[in-house]
């Protein structure tokens, strides 16, 4: 090999690595909660990943498809406030310039899954990378170019006033004000939470703090979480991640990093029995587990907070219920899961049973 040859690669690995060092910095810290570092979790609010998330959800209700806070998508409260409606006060730039973004979004992301789509996620990395810059082409600052699509960072950049002027304010307060809330029990509980999980799934919470990104919209189920890096995204808005919701739903979306033992061992135990592998009984385990490990924490919280005010406190006043069987999702689809889960599954959570007889018992009654 040339030395020519030699130095132009060098320099290559050089420059990779100076801009892996240039993102990590501009990602923006940790909410301040009030109470420090927290464990287990670090929460973002950052302008260019709500702006996304905005216009995708604008772009899906256009387009009639679910979106969060439809009738679609389950959600117990109305959706914020949308720029599309004629009487919000845009002036006639701000509304060209806001009706092209949906417009771009309508056409190339609208029909696409947050959760599902490579382009999708990958985009919400590097918005997040950069959350804290002014623009996302570098002209204001060098080391801000994103490197995305030209004519996506010319219509995010030209959507990003109007949002910041009309939007972003009472999106940001949401965001902060449900961290807030969640704050004291992820101190209290969240060290212990993230050891009892991953010793149930017999594998190891992730050594670094999983990045957990606040919007206003997140999908139509009201949160999501991506693999590789894991990063959660949850919707400080939707109704089913409120009060006492939280702590679980911030746990049930993690776990997802860590649930892959179970659903490899389903897999193997209906090859081993030829049965057909079932459709989402390892995401219907995942969430009887976490409801199952968060409701005596919350049973504890809520009589040290009987109000219902404080970061525990059951908004209905009674008994903490788990995310799964408040929202139906048994009765809707997994009615037969959930006898599977109560009969074999809850024995191995109380200790009674070993994770192996759990899952081959449950594969068996399939």
């Amino acid at each position: 090999m040339s030395l020519r040859l030699l130095l132009t690669r060098f320099y290559a690995l050089q420059l990779s690595a100076l801009f892996v060092l240039v993102a990590g910095a501009l990602a923006g810290p940790q909410i301040d909660t009030g109470y420090g570092q927290l464990p287990v979790f670090e929460f973002h609010s950052g302008f260019w990943l709500n702006l996304h998330h905005t216009l995708y959800q604008e772009a899906r209700k256009r387009a009639s498809l679910p979106t969060q806070g439809d009738k679609n998508a389950k959600s117990s409260s109305p959706a914020p406030p949308s720029l599309a409606d004629p009487s919000n006060g845009l002036t006639d730039a701000e509304r060209r310039a806001w009706e092209d973004g949906i417009a771009y979004y309508a056409a190339n992301f609208a029909n696409k899954d947050l959760l599902f789509s490579g382009d999708l996620t990958l985009l919400k990395s590097q918005l997040g990378d950069f959350e804290d810059c002014a623009d996302l082409s570098g002209s204001k600052q060098k080391f801000c170019n994103a490197g995305l699509d030209p004519k996506l960072t010319r219509i995010l950049e030209a959507a990003a006033p109007v949002y910041r002027a009309h939007l972003w304010p009472g999106h940001d307060r949401a965001n902060r004000r449900w961290v807030l809330r969640v704050a004291p029990l992820v101190r209290q509980r969240g060290v212990g939470l993230s050891q009892r999980l991953a010793d149930i799934y017999q594998t190891q919470w992730p050594r670094h703090k999983i990045r957990v990104d606040m919007t206003a919209y997140a999908n139509w189920a009201g949160a999501y979480t991506t693999l590789d890096p894991l990063d959660v995204t949850i919707s400080s808005t939707d109704g089913r991640n409120q009060g006492s919701a939280a702590l679980e739903v911030l746990f049930h979306e993690a776990s997802h990093g860590i649930a892959q033992p179970v659903e490899a061992a389903i897999i193997r135990e209906c090859r081993q029995r030829d049965k057909a592998i079932p459709r989402d009984l390892w995401h219907a385990l995942v969430f009887y587990t976490t409801g199952e490990v968060v409701r005596p924490i919350m049973a504890s919280a809520d009589a040290a907070d009987s109000d219902g005010s404080g970061p525990g406190g059951s908004a209905s006043g009674g008994p903490y219920k788990p995310y799964a069987f408040r929202e139906g999702l048994y009765r809707r689809n997994w009615d037969n899961y959930l006898d599977l889960l109560e009969r074999f599954w809850a024995p191995y959570l109380d200790g009674r049973a070993t994770f192996e007889d759990a899952i081959a018992r449950m594969v068996s009654a399939l």
